[in-house]
C-alpha cells in the first residue's frame, strides 16, 4: 500500500491515529497535534501568512477600507444622521421625511436647502456626517465652474466665496468643502469615490464567490468521473471561452440598460471557467489515492467522496487563486464602466471616475484620484494573494514540523 505524498491527502479520513502512523511510515512530517479550533496544518498556514508582513498588513488595510465603505451613508450623505426638531428625534439617514414636516410643501426634504436648515436650527439641531454630500449630490455653491478644484488647493475665503456670508456662513464648514474636487456635474469626488469603492469590492466578492462555486463544482465532476464526461466538458469550455464577452455586453446594452445584478450574471456566465482546470487536475490526481479507493470499498457514494474527502485537498490549490480572481473581477467592472457599458449612468464607479479624467484633461485630479485608488486597491490584493500563496505552499508548510 502506497503512503500519501502530503499531509493534505490525509484530510477527510476519520481515523487520525491511523493516518499519523501511515504518515510516519511514509516519511511525511506531521505537525504536533494540539487542541484548538484550528488544525495544526491550518495553524502553520496562518503563521506563514502572518510572517509575510506585506501581505498581512495589506489584508488589514484592505479590510479597514472595505468595512468603512460599508458605512458610506454614515460617512458621506446629504442627509443629517440625527435631527432634533420640536422635541422629536428624527433619523433622516434611515427614513425619508416629507418637507411638510419642516414647514415646506415638497414630498422629500432637501436638508441642504437654507430654508429647511434655518427652520431646524430655530427649533432644534442636526448632526451631519463628516462629508455632507452623497454620490449624486450636486454642489450649487461651487467657487468655480465644474469640475471644481480640490478644496486643499484653495484658501478658505476662496472655497466659501459663493456662500451668502462667505467664511462666516454657517455652511462654510469642512464637511461642505469638496476636498478632492468635483466632477463635471458638480458632484463631490470623495463621496463618489467611497461609494464606488464599495460597489467595486462587493461586485468583485460576489463574482469571485459565485464563479468559484460553479467552477469548483464543474472541475470536480470533470476530474472525478473523467471519460466522456470530462471530454464533453473540455470541448464545451473551449467553445464557451471563445465567445467574446465584451461584444456580448455591447449587444445586450443595445436592448436594455445593464444594472448591478445583470452585469453580475453576465460576467458569471464567463468567469466560472477560471478555476475549472485547477480543480479538475486535483480531482484527476486525488481519485486514484488509496483512501479514495478505501472509501469506495466501504460503500460511500460518489458525492460524499468528492466533496468530503477529495475537495478539501483540492481547495488548497484553489484558495491561492481567489485574491487574483477578485482583483480581476474588480478590474473587469472598472473597465466596463470606463467604456460606458457597465453600471447605469450616474452610478458611483471607479471606472466612471477614470472616464471623467479622460474627458476632462483640464481637471487632472479626476484621473489621478481614480488611478491611485484602483492602483492601491489592486496592489493590496496582489500582496494578499502572494501571502496566501506562500501560506499554502506545501514546501513551506512542512519544512518545519
Amino acid at each position: 500500500m502506497t503512503g500519501p505524498k502530503s499531509i493534505d491527502e490525509l484530510d477527510g479520513v476519520v481515523d487520525i491515529r491511523a493516518l499519523a502512523k501511515e504518515a510516519a511510515v511514509a516519511g511525511v512530517p506531521v505537525p504536533e497535534v494540539t487542541r484548538g479550533w484550528l488544525s495544526p496544518i491550518n495553524r502553520r498556514r496562518l503563521a506563514l501568512f502572518r510572517a509575510n508582513r506585506r501581505g498581512f498588513w495589506s489584508l488589514w488595510i484592505f479590510l479597514v477600507l472595505f468595512v468603512l465603505s460599508l458605512f458610506a451613508e454614515f460617512i458621506a450623505n446629504d442627509k443629517p444622521l440625527i435631527v432634533q426638531y420640536k422635541g422629536e428625534t428624527l433619523f433622516p439617514v434611515f427614513v425619508d421625511y416629507p418637507e411638510t414636516k419642516f414647514g415646506g410643501f415638497l414630498a422629500q426634504t432637501d436638508y441642504r436647502d437654507p430654508f429647511i436648515q434655518q427652520e431646524i436650527r430655530k427649533n432644534g439641531w442636526m448632526l451631519w456626517p463628516p462629508i455632507r454630500y452623497s454620490y449624486d449630490t450636486v454642489n450649487n455653491e461651487l467657487p468655480e465652474p465644474a469640475p471644481s478644484r480640490p478644496a486643499f488647493l484653495m484658501s478658505w475665503e476662496e472655497a466659501c466665496k459663493k456662500y451668502p456670508k462667505g467664511v462666516d456662513d454657517p455652511n462654510c464648514v469642512a464637511g461642505n468643502l469638496n476636498w478632492l474636487g468635483t466632477d463635471d456635474h458638480g458632484r463631490d469626488v470623495l463621496a463618489r469615490l467611497i461609494y464606488g469603492f464599495r460597489i467595486s469590492v462587493i461586485f468583485g466578492l460576489l463574482l469571485t464567490l459565485l464563479s468559484s462555486i460553479v467552477g469548483v463544482a464543474a472541475g470536480a465532476v470533470q476530474g472525478y468521473f473523467g471519460g466522456l464526461i470530462d471530454l464533453f466538458f473540455q470541448r464545451f469550455i473551449e467553445v464557451w471561452t471563445s465567445i467574446p464577452t465584451l461584444y456580448l455586453i455591447i449587444i445586450l446594452s443595445a436592448f436594455f440598460v445593464p444594472n448591478f445584478w445583470i452585469l453580475l450574471l453576465i460576467m458569471l456566465l464567463f468567469s466560472w471557467t477560471a478555476l475549472v482546470g485547477v480543480v479538475r487536475a486535483e480531482f484527476l490526481r486525488g481519485r486514484n489515492f488509496e483512501y479514495v479507493r478505501a472509501a469506495r470499498a466501504l460503500g460511500l457514494g460518489d458525492g460524499r467522496i468528492m466533496f468530503k474527502h477529495i475537495l478539501p485537498n483540492a481547495m488548497v490549490a484553489t484558495i491561492t487563486f481567489l485574491p487574483f480572481i477578485l482583483s480581476g473581477s474588480i478590474t473587469t467592472l472598472t473597465a466596463l464602466d470606463f467604456l460606458g457599458f457597465g453600471l447605469p449612468p450616474g452610478s458611483p464607479s471607479l471606472g466612471e471616475l477614470l472616464k471623467q479624467g479622460k474627458v476632462n484633461l483640464q481637471a487632472p485630479w479626476l484621473g489621478l484620484t481614480g488611478f491611485f485608488t484602483v492602483s492601491i486597491m489592486l496592489t493590496l490584493l496582489v500582496f494578499i494573494g502572494e501571502a496566501v500563496r506562500d501560506a499554502f505552499d506545501p514546501r513551506k508548510t512542512f519544512e518545519e514540523g
